[in-house]
């Protein structure tokens, strides 16, 4: 058996975070992180395009508005201290036409709201950013950036063992048992764990954590699908760093866009499409069990006849490359299909609520000896070193 302070369930950026800044507040704290695959941030945060965002899209006071934030102050600095490669390349949310302008006027106010430093620009400082995007007007976000999450979650890892904690792989918790005085948690593999707190970052799987942890959860998880391509080496040149449409605000998606990488290429994408599964990457992939719990919750069955128009339009570009091109096309219009070739998904784990709303914010429920984190998604990778830092201020109570 291992004896810990802190055991934390799930090797994402998150956790992992979390972890880093614990060892760093309170050094003498023993830590555990349990991870289920055989290395860490093999999901969520291994599988997105790499951007540190601004945090000109969220509600002023939100978690996420203030999280991102200070999260990203804090990545950039981490970034440059690690040697880390990371680039402030700046971006642009392009309104196509007029009816998308009352919306960016709204991303505009909550920039600058929020203390984002960005501007309003017209078609000609448009072309000049982004020669080959449409547009009638733009805000210009110069602190967006891109990095690579994956290369940060490893140092996090060393950084955390450093210190003297540690990051357990192919470490499946399947029980959790809480008395009065501690929590166990048992994995696949037999091995248990005694600790004083548990915090649950478990992405995906948070849910399901969280009611072996013996607390409801006030939210199921459903998988989205997110499919990219890439452009071709000789189509790199129609985006020169990062190209975003106007989002929809009934959704908490930002719609297909263009995302230079920081290891070089553009990436072209996400749409939103139900997976069949919660690590569905493949369209192929069927997860039999996932895909009823899905199909049985009340939320997520008035979640699909809320949207189900909205919900036939990302399985029909899921589809059909051409109606995936004709809506990269909004923004760039000189894109063809055979600029693209497929690149790997991504799975969002997006929380929906029993009345069928999606839940945008971050959501943290805390019970006897468990810190649960039930909704962290984008900039959740952007904002986790403060993410940790919040999560931390409350395990320190816990831990006197």
């Amino acid at each position: 058996m291992i004896a810990t302070d802190v055991a934390i369930v799930g090797g994402g950026i998150v956790g992992l975070a979390t972890a880093y800044q614990l060892t760093r507040t309170r050094p003498q704290t023993r830590v555990v992180v349990l991870e289920k695959e055989a290395d860490v941030g093999r999901h969520q945060t291994g599988h997105n395009s790499g951007v540190l965002h601004s945090g000109i899209y969220y509600k002023p006071g939100s978690l996420k508005a203030e999280n991102c934030r200070l999260g990203k102050k804090l990545m950039e600095e981490f970034c440059a201290a690690e040697g880390i490669p990371y680039e402030i390349c700046g971006k642009v949310i392009v309104a196509i036409d007029e009816s998308d302008l009352p919306a960016l006027e709204r991303i505009y106010e909550r920039g600058q709201a929020n203390g984002v430093v960005c501007s309003k620009i017209d078609k000609a400082r448009l072309a000049e950013l982004e020669p080959h995007s449409a547009g009638i007007q733009a805000i210009h976000v110069p602190e967006a950036g891109i990095v690579d999450y994956k290369a940060v979650c490893h140092r996090l890892t060393e950084r955390i063992r450093e210190a003297g904690g540690q990051v357990l792989t192919n470490a499946r918790v399947t029980k959790i048992v809480r008395t009065h005085e501690k929590a166990v948690l048992t994995t696949a593999a037999g091995e248990e764990v005694e600790t004083a707190q548990i915090v649950n970052c478990a992405g995906l799987q948070c849910d399901r954590v969280t009611a072996l942890s013996g607390q409801t959860p006030d939210v199921k998880i459903i998988p989205f699908r997110g499919e990219y391509f890439e452009l071709k080496p000789e189509a790199r040149g129609l985006c020169k760093n990062l190209i975003y449409p106007v989002p929809d605000p009934a959704f908490p998606f930002l719609g297909v866009h263009f995302t230079r990488m920081i290891e070089g290429g553009v990436e072209c994408g996400p749409n939103a499409v139900l997976a069949f599964g919660r690590e569905a990457y493949n369209k192929t992939d069927f997860n039999m069990a996932d895909v009823l719990e899905t199909m049985r919750y009340p939320g997520f069955r008035k979640l699909a006849f809320k949207y189900w128009k909205t919900g036939l339009g990302e399985m029909w570009r899921s589809a059909s490359k051409a109606a995936f091109v004709k809506a990269l096309s909004r923004l760039v219009p000189e894109i063809r299909a055979e600029h693209l070739e497929p690149a790997p998904a991504g799975i969002r784990a997006q929380a929906v609520a029993p009345d069928g709303s999606m839940v945008d914010d971050f959501l943290i429920q805390e019970a006897e000896h468990v810190i649960n984190v039930n909704n962290a998604p984008s900039p959740a990778a952007t904002a986790s070193l403060n993410i940790g830092k919040t999560i931390v201020d409350r395990l320190l109570p816990r831990l006197t």
